[in-house]
């Protein structure tokens, strides 16, 4: 059997979305729990319900909306992603795939279509970490990666902690945030963020994995002098040192091999006066390849790196790991029926695997997990420039709607 989604809708409902916390340059800055988030959120609900399915929040903000399925005892097929913003990001990042999950439940409706199993929709809470850490934090905790209270604990720049906002916004659901029964499979959809299936001039990817990941900080911590009167030999200055150990984080996917990518991201100098020598530095690493050896050893390196550059310049430094990520390869269930759904509606598809991280790594923990990435255009993402055209999003809408119905199984 063959889903065609509504393409027309699936515009109006992305468009419509990316009015809560629009930006004037056509993105989105609609962080985790802020009131736009706040907006969106109460838009999906009553989307959802007008669709007839039953809405849950948990206790961590997670947003389910679920279809009934012939068989009650069936385990559920989970559709979704994430409706949360990087700063100043785009429109489709991650919001795409709680959209079409959603069009995937209208289509159903509207050819009158019965499944055995439950669908059910997911907006999983604070997937980009922008606000709050860490990164995928509301599937984290449900998938049981993540402690709840301590994760409640979290604090935003400002000391405003997650708990306080999710009942600021009126989010803080009374179901558990767990599985509730076991699920089947889960399906997100995301647009690609990056250049392969442009590139290779393909309509949708088929995502075979997701990298692990190592995320820290490094504070090194140097002595305040006069830039003017302090000899070079008398200094201690925190900055060189964060700088050469930059250096060696942007040497490393040279050593590891090009599957892996690092990353200075954040970097604060304290007191940051042009004519004071830099007492104190903090800055983070990001650093993801597909083997998690390879992400070990490269964290290894760094903690190295810090000790060495620290020593040479006299200053005292910390290192922070405060999220790790695993390796994650999807079954091959899950990939060859988003493989048949693509083939099926005369898609041309690439399999992948995603450099990002995404909600499914946490679920994949608790049952079979896949993906599908729509083309981004010129790889962009994390920026108001990210786009991916409406053609795009209706192709990998379908194969996610077909997926689905594979997976879910007509009654």
């Amino acid at each position: 059997m063959r889903l065609d989604i509504d393409r027309d809708r699936l515009v109006e409902l992305v468009r419509t979305q990316a009015s809560f916390g629009a930006t004037d340059d056509g993105g989105l800055h609609r962080l985790a729990l802020s009131d736009a988030d706040a907006d969106a959120r109460d838009w999906l609900v009553a989307r959802l319900e007008a669709a007839d399915l039953s809405v849950r929040v948990d206790a961590f903000g997670n947003v389910f909306g679920r279809r009934e399925g012939a068989d009650p005892d069936a385990a559920p097929v989970l559709l979704g992603s994430h409706l949360d913003s990087q700063p100043y990001g785009g429109i489709y990042d991650g919001a795409l795939g709680v959209v079409a999950a959603l069009e995937v439940c209208l289509t159903l409706n509207d050819d009158g279509v019965r499944t055995r199993r439950p669908i059910e929709v997911v907006n999983w809470t604070n997937e980009e970490g922008s606000r709050f850490q860490p990164t995928m934090q509301g599937s984290g905790v449900w998938a049981g990666e993540f402690d709840r209270d301590a994760q409640y604990e979290r604090t935003d720049d400002d000391g405003v902690r997650v708990v306080d906002e999710l009942d600021r916004i009126g989010y803080r659901g009374d179901h558990p945030a767990e599985p509730r029964e076991p699920y089947d499979s889960y399906l997100e959809l995301h647009i690609e963020q990056g250049p392969a299936l442009e590139t290779a001039g393909a309509d949708v990817g088929v995502v075979t994995g997701i990298v692990g990941l190592s995320w820290g900080e490094v504070t090194l911590s140097g002595r305040s002098d006069h830039t003017g009167t302090t000899p070079m030999h008398l200094r201690a200055d925190a900055l060189v040192a964060a700088a050469d150990v930059t250096t060696a984080i942007r040497r490393l996917p040279g050593a590891f091999g090009e599957r892996t990518v690092a990353t200075v991201g954040s970097l604060d100098v304290s007191p940051n006066s042009v004519n004071i020598v830099p007492e104190e530095v903090q800055f983070t690493w990001d650093v993801r390849a597909p083997a998690d050896a390879t992400v070990r050893e490269a964290t290894d390196r760094i903690e190295r790196e810090v000790t060495a550059a620290a020593t040479r310049e006299g200053v005292a430094h910390e290192v922070e790991q405060f999220l790790t990520a695993s390796s994650v390869a999807f079954p091959d269930r899950t990939v060859s029926t988003v493989a048949t759904a693509a083939d099926r509606l005369g898609y041309e598809a690439l399999d992948l695997f995603s450099g990002a991280a995404h909600d499914a790594s946490h679920v994949a923990g608790v049952c079979d997990a896949g993906m599908i990435f729509a083309v981004s255009d010129d790889g962009r993402s994390h920026t108001e420039d990210e786009h991916t055209s409406w053609d795009d999003c209706y192709s990998a809408a379908n194969v996610l709607a077909n997926a689905a119905l594979d997976l879910a199984e007509p009654a």
